[in-house]
């Protein structure tokens, strides 16, 4: 095999490649021989016709395709070792020729991976801001504990109020007609959170358990389900159950049931301690996530098309996953939203195309600097990430492949260059 590139435009590269004829030829054979079973020609009894035969009958060209499959991830995969590209999309095959006795010529074409030229990135100057908690902000925290903490009560002596839970079953309809997902039974609606549209909530403040009424609504014009956008509805509604939430007393009781501390100013001067880190660590982020900003708009840069495409589909499959994960499938979150792939693609790749900026940056950062990563530095992030998983620390060190170690190993030179952007920089 024989294998060239061609370097084009906006870091893309045509990689062609020539594949033996004697090399085909083989691939031809083994695919005739592990399909022949399946292969009906008038005559034979599967399986006993001739491949001259079965190319006769039904074209040389029969077996191309999987001919083309046997033999093309290895031809590919040697030529862009060969002719050392990174690539860093799926390659786009084309076949150019395929001739009986000549040489099979593909091509590939590829983004590889962009070279970055830094700008400046040293001195770089930041505002930090003083991290300061307030009593209110304790005192809010702690009521959020308080409603985790709270029970709910059943309400019989008046009608629901804003804040209260009440249980429903609903119709919708518009111009008279029932529509898809408009009905439900024994739904939980918290008054005031906004879960349902417009007014809905609102007109349900003053109802009594048992009672029947009828909503009178309009969907938005960006309501997700096209045929309702903008569309006035009526719902009947019976309110079957109104809950109050009743919050604890808090006080020095409250602090022993929900923390360590046997009196509530202790724990409140827990709650305001971790929650002086908790700030410190976003501020700290607002810094790092300012600096690499900074530092991505004064580098240079070309962003190939398919490069940001394949971190859009990253990042949609983890979503995906973590909507899986959730009990809810892509199609039904398509539903629910009224999306579908390509207005979710598009909307995920202004942030795809900012996180591989990003990561070249700081990979570019690393190696100018000649930031490394020792095997005892390596050493102690397995074992942080052990005591993470809960995994013994050789069983986990089995288990990682050498691109598990290398990307490990990269990510932990990225966190070294964006410590070096902040230890470098200078505040506004």
């Amino acid at each position: 095999m024989s294998s060239k590139v061609e370097h084009l435009e906006n870091n893309m590269a045509k990689v062609t490649l020539e594949i033996r004829p004697e090399v085909f030829e083989e691939a031809i054979q083994k695919v005739y021989n592990k399909n022949k079973g399946k292969i009906a020609v008038p005559g034979f009894r599967k399986g006993k016709a001739p491949r001259k035969l079965v190319e006769r009958t039904y074209g040389r060209e029969v077996f191309y395709e999987d001919a083309l499959n046997e033999v093309l991830p290895d031809a590919y995969d040697s030529a862009v070792k060969e002719l050392e590209l990174k690539v860093v999309s799926r390659p786009e095959i084309n076949v150019e020729k395929v001739e009986a006795g000549e040489a099979v010529v593909v091509t590939a074409t590829v983004a590889v991976k962009p070279e970055v030229t830094l700008g400046d990135y040293k001195g770089l100057e930041v505002e930090k801001n003083p991290v300061i908690v307030t009593e209110d902000d304790v005192d809010a925290e702690i009521k959020k504990t308080a409603e985790r903490n709270s029970r709910m009560l059943e309400v019989d002596d008046r009608p629901a109020a804003m804040d209260d839970t009440v249980t429903i079953d609903f119709e919708g309809f518009v111009d008279g007609v029932a529509f898809e997902g408009g009905k439900g039974e024994n739904h939980d609606l918290v008054l005031g959170s906004h879960s349902f549209i417009d007014t809905f909530e609102d007109q349900l403040v003053g109802k009594k358990a048992g009672e029947e009424c009828e909503v009178n609504v309009t969907f938005p014009e960006d309501y997700g389900q096209k045929d309702l956008a903008g569309k006035p509805a009526m719902f009947k509604v019976t309110v079957k159950k109104i809950q109050m939430k009743e919050l604890p007393a808090i006080d020095d009781e409250f602090a022993k049931d929900v923390s360590e501390f046997d009196t509530l100013e202790e724990y409140k001067a827990d709650v305001r301690e971790k929650l002086t880190q908790s700030k410190q660590k976003q501020e700290d982020e607002r810094i790092r996530r300012e600096l690499l900003e900074k530092a991505v708009a004064n580098a240079e840069m070309i962003i190939p098309g398919p490069m940001v495409d394949e971190q859009a589909d990253s990042m949609i499959q983890n979503f995906a996953n973590s909507l899986r994960y959730q009990g809810i499938s892509m199609e039904q979150y398509m539903s629910m939203t009224g999306g579908n792939i390509a207005s979710l693609r598009a909307s995920v790749r202004p942030d795809a195309e900012r996180r591989i900026k990003d990561s070249l940056v700081l990979e570019a950062i690393a190696k100018a600097e000649n930031l490394e990563i020792t095997d005892e530095d390596f050493e102690k992030e397995v074992a942080d990430m052990a005591e993470t998983y809960h995994m013994e620390v050789e069983k986990l060190r089995e288990s990682l492949t050498d691109a598990d170690q290398e990307n490990i190993r990269e990510e932990m030179k990225s966190k070294k260059a964006m410590e070096f952007l902040v230890e470098n920089s200078k505040e506004a």
